[in-house]
């Protein structure tokens, strides 16, 4: 088998290492070259849970937090609460595009709003020259991601997705042994994560509740089909079970589990994409489900490789052959996890892919690879980052490459919903990843796509 290994340029080029990136100040997209940011200027849209590490993030790099943007104004309110006199100045908003036209002087836009308005949010700021943090997915659809792909392309503006994994050593690390052919051909990934509080495997309830004061609902239904307010339902934070606005586990989680394997096993997309699960049908994600995603080898890969997800516990959980050394290890099985299985040996990266414990052939346990003999002897070749947000920021002020752009993003959010489109349709699907289509099903394209209502766009 062809050794699947990483040229020096091509790790320099994954990196950003020896590169420079020519910065726009906001306001164009295909303009004439900037100057360089001394300091940049952040407005936050989407005020949940998520993007309060986010704005912390920002103010202990010394940058300036412009404004803070949600049609829900009790997340403003919390917001400012929870980062007290550090964001007494900042701007309040509701609608997007108007913090957008007003605010000239904001440079960039972090977006940690549900999934169903990444792609519009971040298109608009992108057309208007502001750099872009977004959220994983990067977007609700695999046509949405394929075009903010095609726009990264010919925008100048800074993008880095919100897959933070991709800023841990442990990750770098575990590229550079897999690409020192340490653990052989690896044939078969399993990721496996438990049942998640949201709604699945059911139905929406009947019935309405008041829409709190505050809140916009309707804004908040966005491009997606308006449905009666239910108290503790949709919003906050139960969205994401539902197809309308999230995509279950998966969307959740593909650009965090699946990002090593990108990254490191020359992949491109599935061809075929198998299942099991229960509750499938819905409006929500599975109860429960493993979903295979098969990818046939290529030019770079002279092999096979199984990607295989399971969630919601019960039978959908990995086969004892490739979980059994990590219960060994760790007295149980771990509830999160993700294990590359090699032809010389195994290595276990977590959900996110920011752990690296090694196994070869004929030991029993893990190791972890800085204590392993045969991780000792492989160099360190990809420069390591001083946080992912920090990257970002640094990329925006001219200095290096982010690791995760829209490009990164965009693939491992197409390869991730290319299984939400096998469970939607309730059968195994052959995969044209290129052409985002299912082959001989065109009924599949209503899953690849969607018409979004334009009031707010």
């Amino acid at each position: 088998m062809a050794k699947n290994i990483l040229t020096r340029r091509a790790l320099l080029a994954a990196s950003g290492a020896g590169t420079s990136l020519n910065i726009l100040r906001s306001g164009t997209l295909y303009g004439e070259e900037p100057k360089a940011l001394d300091k940049l200027s952040v407005a936050f849209i989407g005020m949940g849970g998520q993007i309060q590490g986010h704005v912390a993030n920002i103010l202990n790099q010394g940058q300036n937090v412009a404004a803070f943007c949600d049609v829900d104004k009790r997340q403003i309110d919390n917001s400012k609460k929870r980062h007290g006199n550090k964001v007494n100045k900042v701007k309040e908003y509701e609608d997007y595009r108007e913090l957008i036209e007003k605010e000239k002087s904001v440079d960039a836009v972090v977006i940690a709003t549900p999934d169903h308005w990444h792609a519009p949010i971040c298109r608009a700021a992108m057309k208007a020259g502001k750099h872009v943090y977004c959220e994983k997915p990067l977007t609700h659809t695999i046509k949405e991601a394929r075009e903010l792909r095609e726009l990264t392309k010919a925008s100048k503006v800074v993008t880095q997705t919100g897959n933070q994994g991709s800023a841990s050593s442990n990750l770098r690390r575990s590229m550079e042994l897999i690409a020192a052919d340490v653990f052989g051909p690896i044939r078969e990934i399993h990721v496996w994560h438990p049942k998640h509080n949201w709604p699945s495997g059911g139905v929406r309830p009947a019935g309405s509740d008041p829409v709190p004061k505050g809140l916009n609902w309707d804004f908040w239904c966005g491009t997606a089909p308006v449905r009666p307010f239910k108290e503790s339902i949709y919003h906050p934070a139960k969205w994401r079970g539902w197809y309308d606005f999230g995509n279950g586990f998966i969307g959740d989680f593909c650009c965090h589990s699946f990002n090593l394997a990108l990254r490191s096993l020359s992949l491109d997309y599935p061809s075929k994409i198998s299942f099991t699960g229960e509750g499938l049908g819905t409006e929500t994600f599975a109860k429960s489900c493993s979903v295979k995603y098969h990818f046939s080898k290529n030019k770079e890969r002279s092999h096979d490789v199984a990607l295989n997800i399971y969630t919601g516990g019960g039978k959908d959980v990995p086969p004892d052959h490739a979980v059994e050394a990590a219960v060994k290890t760790f007295g149980s099985l771990p509830r999160v996890g993700c294990i590359f299985i090699g032809d010389k040996g195994m290595l276990s990266s977590g959900l996110w892919n920011s752990q690296c414990y090694i196994k070869m052939n004929g030991e029993e346990k893990y190791i972890g690879e800085g204590n392993h003999d045969a991780a000792k002897i492989v160099p360190k070749t990809i420069p390591r980052s001083r946080g992912h947000m920090h990257e970002w920021v640094d990329a925006c002020k001219g200095k290096g490459k982010t690791f995760a752009d829209f490009e990164h993003g965009g693939h491992l959010t197409e390869i991730g919903l290319s299984g939400i489109v096998a469970l939607k349709m309730q059968k195994e699907i052959q995969w044209d990843g290129q052409a985002m289509k299912v082959k001989g099903h065109p009924e599949a394209d209503v899953y690849i796509g969607k018409e979004n209502r334009k009031e707010w766009l």
